[in-house]
């Protein structure tokens, strides 16, 4: 019941799940890691405002290009009686994973606005710390918010 009620069933249903899940990730992961690379100050903040729009772009195109290898991967991890919430953590956690390697190396290009090599040369560095704040964001904020708007989208 969960499945039905808390996810998409139909594309415009997944466009706006995709949008809530984009926005609140974007709007908080990337204030957060900026804050972390240069310090945390309102003109950080600023800066971080003006580079939202293109991450969001690069956002929702690779969320497109990932969902379904995650699913596939998520599908292989889990069994049809586990839980909707155990089916669930495992997805998101195989989404951001992938999500977060390429946003380790674009992001950084798109904060830095140049094609540089730094963002690979600091992957390791930087990488486990995104994918934590990814995670948690993604797990504790955006997710249950889209899957609550899901769910009342349904009911009505």
């Amino acid at each position: 019941m969960d499945f039905y009620m808390k996810l998409p069933r139909n594309s415009k249903e997944f466009a706006l799940f995709l949008g809530i899940v984009a926005v609140i990730s974007v709007n908080i992961i990337a204030p957060v890691i900026s804050g972390f690379e240069v310090g945390f100050s309102l003109a950080t903040w600023r800066q971080t405002l003006t580079i939202l729009p293109v991450m969001l772009v690069a956002v929702v195109i690779f969320v497109l290009l990932t969902h379904m290898p995650a699913e596939k991967v998520a599908a292989l991890l889990t069994e049809e009686t586990d839980s909707f919430n155990a089916k669930i953590t495992i997805t998101i956690l195989i989404n951001v994973a992938m999500m977060s390697v390429l946003m380790t190396i674009v992001g950084a290009m798109i904060a830095m606005q140049t094609i540089s090599l730094t963002p690979f040369q600091q992957f390791f560095y930087k990488w486990p710390r995104n994918f934590t704040i990814a995670l948690l964001t993604e797990m504790l904020i955006a997710q249950p918010i889209a899957r609550c708007v899901m769910h009342y989208l349904h009911k009505k």
